[in-house]
Order: C-alpha cells, then sequence, then structure tokens
C-alpha cells in the first residue's frame, strides 16, 4: 500500500467521519451552553406557597462544594423554609425590612434574603447533578422572581450565575434562576404543586401498560402451544 493510499478514505466511510465529528462538536457545545443553575416550581401563583427546587449541575472536573441563592429583596417572601439535604448544612442570612409583611395577621418585619448550602461531603462530582428544594410563601404579586446564584468549586472557582435574562433578547452567559409566577384564579383561591398526582399518573400508566403487555403475551405464547399441540396430533395420527 503506498503512502497516497492510507490517506484515501471511501467515500461513504468519510461522510461517516464527518457527521461524528460534526457531533462531536456539537454535543459539548450545546452541554455547555445549558448546564446552568435553574428553578422550577410547577403550578407557582401569586400570593400562594410552592416548592422551589434548584437544580445545580456541574460543569468542571471540580467538585461544586458550596451553593448560595440570593432571594429577592425588592419582592420579599415572607416564609421561607428549607428542606435538610444528606451530606449538605445549609445557612440563612436575613434582612430588615423598610415596610413590614403582614403573615395572617402577624407583622413580619425580617425575611431571609440568602440561604447557603455547604457541603460536609464531598460535594455534586464532575458528572453530576442536584437539587435543593425550598419552601416559601406567600409569592409577592409578580410576573417573575430572579434568584441569583453563587456556585463555588472546591478549587476556589465561584461562577457567578447572577445576570437577569431580557425578554426579546439573547440568553446572558451567566443567567440567573428566574421563576415565573401565573396570577391568581378568578375566585381569588391560589394554585398549588400537584407533584404528587403528576408523579402517581405516569407510574399508573406504565403498570397498566406493563400489565397490557404481558397478558397479550401469555395470550400468544398459549396459542402457540396450542397450534403446536394440535400439530403434534395430527402427526401421530398420519404416523399411524
Amino acid at each position: 500500500m503506498t503512502h497516497k493510499e492510507t490517506l484515501v478514505l471511501p467515500a461513504r466511510r468519510l461522510s461517516t467521519v464527518a457527521a461524528a465529528a460534526a457531533v462531536a462538536l456539537v454535543v459539548p457545545l450545546t452541554g455547555i451552553a445549558s448546564a446552568h443553575v435553574t428553578v422550577s416550581a410547577p403550578g407557582a401563583t401569586q400570593g400562594g406557597y410552592t416548592k422551589l427546587t434548584f437544580r445545580v449541575p456541574n460543569e468542571k472536573p471540580s467538585a461544586t462544594t458550596k451553593l448560595e441563592i440570593g432571594f429577592p429583596e425588592d419582592t420579599p417572601i415572607a416564609s421561607v423554609r428549607v428542606k435538610p439535604k444528606d451530606g449538605w448544612t445549609y445557612e440563612l442570612v436575613s434582612t430588615q425590612l423598610a415596610e413590614p409583611l403582614d403573615l395572617h395577621g402577624r407583622e413580619i418585619s425580617e425575611v431571609v434574603s440568602r440561604v447557603i448550602w455547604t457541603a460536609t461531603g464531598p460535594g455534586i462530582g464532575a458528572t453530576e447533578f442536584d437539587e435543593f428544594e425550598v419552601s416559601a410563601g406567600p409569592l409577592p404579586e409578580t410576573e417573575k422572581l430572579v434568584f441569583p446564584a453563587l456556585q463555588t468549586y472546591a478549587d476556589g472557582d465561584t461562577v457567578r450565575w447572577i445576570e437577569e435574562p431580557v425578554e426579546g433578547a439573547q440568553e446572558p452567559e451567566k443567567p440567573a434562576p428566574v421563576l415565573e409566577l401565573a396570577a391568581p384564579d378568578k375566585d381569588g383561591s391560589h394554585g398549588t404543586t400537584p407533584q404528587t398526582t403528576v408523579d402517581a399518573e405516569p407510574a399508573a400508566a406504565e403498570d397498566a401498560t406493563t400489565s397490557d403487555g404481558l397478558s397479550i403475551t401469555a395470550l400468544v405464547v398459549s396459542l402457540l402451544a396450542l397450534a403446536a399441540g394440535g400439530a403434534a396430533l395430527v402427526l401421530r395420527r398420519r404416523t399411524a
């Protein structure tokens, strides 16, 4: 084989290699662009209570060992409760309000402005993500809430997810977590987060599908066994 021949690839193989190279380039870039701290709370409405879930993906070979979430001070939330998390401790930082809030007839003059989680174990590994949960309410009467986040790694680097996205503009490089809030219902009631119901329905549907599949499989096997038995009986009669 000449040196020139070693450099020539068949057309089909060349196209395959080119496609693979394109995928290899696109996939990592897509992962980097989308891997930022986010917040979710399905069904969250103005004036209601909800569970905030902060999702934290790791973007570096070093582990994430600290997370700091800022709560809006211009639209404060009267009640903030943190769900304990194995492998992490948390600290609540409070701030005094210029004007107290009314919480079910009780005056609230101090609210949580930051929640800081610190890992007591290995933290969030290089190929992992984790979630941190907070119960909060009543949610203020605003269309959205912005939660600036600081993500600190074991190597000392801190990524500041603090840039507020602007509608119609390109997403910033380090966007802050943003939660959209629905308006209260016309009757004045507030939405809830039906997570138990939402999670249970797909599971029930999956169980039903699995059960139906097993029933069909058993029926097919029975029919095949019956057909085989009939064929064997006919063969014996012909032999006799």
